[in-house]
Formats: structure tokens, sequence, C-alpha cells
């Protein structure tokens, strides 16, 4: 027998992990993370991650399970992943992915494209290219040999727009041909997806109050203890939403209201950005709308009315 496999997907303090919570007992599931910050250890509070209650209600998977100090990529993940979700369907159990960044849903759904590592300098030069050329020229030039990913990338995504320059440049194949010879994903029709998309303003109230929580629950000795390990801050770990706002305190370059205030704009930012990838890689996947966790959970069992709860 193997269990089913259950997506949910949305931005930071829009209910995840409380539909997470109900759906496993509803199932008897187990929850797999796919927060790519919730992935470290010692970072719990900051990262909002499952509660000690939480995890002896139902088992949780890839929580807290990485050391900062060694960054994991987007491949490494899947890999992991895929093998826990095959663990709990062997046994039977359903599997529910629970989490907010958007690459671990594409990568699980579409596939992983295997590119080889662009040399540094590559990397260099792309950045200067778009730097002396500006974007519109640089997009241009991508065009010429990656018309798909011209198209496609978001105006404004630097990121992106060099990355496919780079690869192209570092292999002599466009990113979209790799990105065709996708693997990795799960079988079509094995998974069933929800997208939580609650009211802008309600969502952001919950995220100020999310991170009001989180310096009264320990955030800042968490940061504390991170800093102290001297870590490279290219790190993913380093780059947790709140970790730089309250190291500025710690560091004596600001206070804890100002840095507080700092953490919460940069949340707020953090959760419009996962929204607005849901809206443009997700458009298909049902919405839950509700603000309330028990309104998210009817609209959920709406969706599918063999659930009880």
């Amino acid at each position: 027998m193997t269990g089913r496999i259950w997506l949910i997907a949305g931005p930071t303090a829009s209910g995840k992990s409380a539909l997470g919570q109900a759906l496993a007992r509803a199932t008897g599931g187990e929850i797999v993370n796919a927060d790519s910050m919730q992935l470290y250890a010692g970072l719990s509070v900051i990262t909002a991650g499952p509660t000690a209650d939480e995890r002896a209600a139902a088992p949780h998977h890839l929580f807290g399970t990485v050391d900062p100090a060694d960054g994991w990529s987007v491949g490494r993940w899947l890999r992991a992943a895929s093998d826990v979700i095959g663990d709990i369907g062997a046994r039977g159990r359903d599997a529910i992915v629970v989490g907010g960044t958007g690459l671990y849903f594409s990568a699980l759904t579409k596939g992983l494209a295997e590119i080889p590592a662009v040399p540094a300098e590559v990397r260099d030069a792309a950045a200067a290219a778009f730097e002396a050329m500006g974007e519109d020229a640089f997009r241009s030039r991508l065009a010429a040999v990656d018309p798909a990913a011209a198209t496609r990338i978001e105006v404004g995504d630097r990121q992106r727009l060099t990355r496919a320059w780079e690869v192209h440049a570092a292999t002599g194949v466009s990113l979209s041909d790799h990105q065709a010879k996708a693997s990795g994903a799960l079988p079509a029709g094995s998974w069933s997806a929800v997208a939580l998309e609650p009211p802008r303003e309600a969502l952001y109230a919950r995220c100020d109050a999310r991170l009001e929580a989180m310096i009264a629950a320990g955030a800042v000795d968490e940061v504390r203890a991170l800093m102290a390990r001297n870590l490279d801050p290219a790190l993913p770990a380093m780059k947790a939403v709140g970790v730089r706002e309250l190291a500025a305190y710690l560091r004596g370059e600001t206070d804890l209201p100002t840095a507080l205030a700092a953490a919460q704009q940069e949340t707020r930012r953090y959760a419009k950005r996962q929204m607005t990838w849901m809206r443009g890689q997700t458009p298909d996947w049902p919405r839950l709308t509700a603000s309330d966790a028990r309104d998210q959970w009817r609209q959920f069992l709406a969706l599918h009315p063999t659930l009880t709860g």
C-alpha cells in the first residue's frame, strides 16, 4: 500500500503549519519540510519551525537537521525529500509536504535540471556585462541564445537573467534546453496540492505579530549563537529573514525596536515575493483564501470531501 502525497504551499505566516497539522490528524500522515530555512539546526524560532507539541503530534522530517555551516542546494533537498517521501509511502502513510520555498515545489512537481557548475570567471563576466549593458540590452543578447528564458524572466530579475546567460556561456546549451531535460519529479497524478493565499492585510498583520512573538521566544539568542560561529555570510542560513536585522542589533548598530521593525518589513516583502511566485508558477493549484485556520481547514475539506476532521 502506498500513501498519498499532499503539497501545501504558501507565504510565511499564512497558516501552512496549522493546515499540515490538521491534515496529519485526519490522515495519520507525516510532515515533510519544504522551507529552505527550516532545514537548519538552531534556528527553529527565527524560522518559525515546528514546536515541540507539533512534533509530538505527528512525525516531522527535514526540520532542523542540517548544520548552518552546510549550505544545501535545491537539488540536495530534492534528493533528501524524495527519499523521505518514498519511505513514508512504502509504509502506507500519507506524506504532507509543507513549506514556502517555491523552488522546492517546482523541483518536486517539474523535476530539476542537472546543470554543470558555472566557473566563477563566467559568473563574473555575466555580472559585468549586465552592469555595463543594462537590463534591456542584456535581455536582447540573451534572447539570441535562449529566447524562452528571455521571454519568461520577469522585468527586474537580474539574478535569473544573468544565470540564464551564464549557463549558456559555460555549457553551450541554453538554460531552457537544460530544464526541458529535468528529472526527479513526482509521478504525474501522484500528488494533490493547495496554495494558501489569505488577504494581504491580514497576512501582513500576522507577519508583524509573528516577529514580535519570535523576539519574546528567544530569536535574539538564536542569532547570537549563530553569529558566534563566524560563518560565511554567503551561507543560506545566514540569509534567513530576521537574522541580518537582529545581528545589526547585537553588533550595537541599532536598537531592538528598530531591528524588529526592519525584520517585520523584510518579512512582509518576503511574503509578497512568495505570493508573486505562487501566482506565476502554480496558477492551476486550488487556493485557500481564508485567514483563520479553521476556515482554511473547511475550505480544504470542501476540496477533499472524503476527508473528515
